[in-house]
């Protein structure tokens, strides 16, 4: 159901841009070369594939590609299996190499150590993936372990990657207009519903939203044709200066170089409710639509 109140603001999780972000960052350090150890932490939900699995197929299998859908890694291997990841709410998918507190906790944080920053992993470090010519290794880490990984076999199909609907930054206007236009629930929650649109989290649903002018209330059958093409082309275009600006590091993510992203300071209402609009100067409004902390303009948006 859709309410108004209540619920604490979630932090924002890697959506679209952090992914491809992240993609973009680590597939030198990944593609064309060959595994040589992987370490992980004891079986547990962050591994849909076992441990001694991973180490067991993953072990002299070479890189060949990093794709993404959505908000999924997948990287191919040179046996024809694919290796899917998933960094969840709080992943990190970074160097050995990498430098940033956001890789400590809180408590860990010593600004006044001769490297502060240098991170050596730790207990949250799930997956180690050394190499063969015994270069940089790139790690997992996620201290919550919503984040997932999972081998899968050559030509096996993914339930979770079957169940997603087109990736946001290719889909065209005509596929998703009739997604949208024939369905009533609300536009915020189905920018968020991952079998509709994939990649499009919390973050960036509310900007597009706030960049298109409408209620995040309204439904999609209320759009226009016009208003829906407007909508995508805010979506994508959202998305696309996101990537350019190395994504929204608000409370976790990192690239894998240990880089924040730039794009937090361009946000308009995502987090901003009790502060004037960049607009109109109206104070901007906090609601919680089908149980996710939703920002808007009342006056911008309609």
């Amino acid at each position: 159901m859709t309410g108004l109140g209540g619920g604490a603001t979630v932090p924002g999780v890697p959506e679209l841009p952090e992914v491809e972000v992240t993609r973009r960052r680590v597939a030198p350090l990944l593609v064309d070369r060959e595994i040589a150890t992987v370490e992980t932490t004891k079986p547990s939900g962050f591994f849909l594939t076992p441990p001694a699995t991973l180490r067991r197929r993953l072990v002299g299998r070479r890189v060949t590609e990093l794709g993404r859908h959505g908000k999924y890694l997948i990287g191919g291997l040179d046996d024809g299996s694919r290796l899917l990841l998933h960094l969840g709410m709080t992943g990190q998918l970074v160097s050995a190499s990498a430098r940033s507190p956001r890789l400590f906790r809180v408590s860990d944080r010593h600004p006044m150590a001769t490297d502060p920053w240098r991170f050596a992993g730790d207990r949250h470090t799930h997956l180690r993936l050394g190499f063969r010519d015994l270069g940089e290794e790139v790690w997992f880490r996620d201290p919550r372990r919503f984040g997932r990984v999972e081998w899968l076999a050559p030509g096996a199909v993914s339930p979770r990657l079957a169940k997603l609907g087109l990736d946001a930054l290719v889909v065209d206007p005509a596929a998703f207009c009739a997604v949208i236009q024939r369905r009533r629930a609300p536009l915020k929650a189905l920018l968020l519903d991952q079998s509709l649109l994939a990649g499009v989290g919390n973050i960036y649903a509310d900007e597009a939203l706030f960049r298109a002018r409408l209620h995040p209330l309204r439904s999609g059958t209320q759009l226009s044709h016009p208003a829906a093409l407007a909508l995508l082309a805010s979506i994508q275009g959202i998305l696309l200066e996101a990537i350019d600006r190395g994504g929204t590091s608000i409370s976790d993510f990192v690239a894998p170089d240990g880089t924040d992203g730039g794009f937090s300071a361009n946000l308009r209402v995502y987090q901003r409710a009790g502060m004037p609009c960049l607009i109109c100067g109206t104070v901007l409004m906090r609601i919680v639509v089908r149980g996710r902390s939703t920002h808007f303009c009342p006056r911008c948006q309609r």
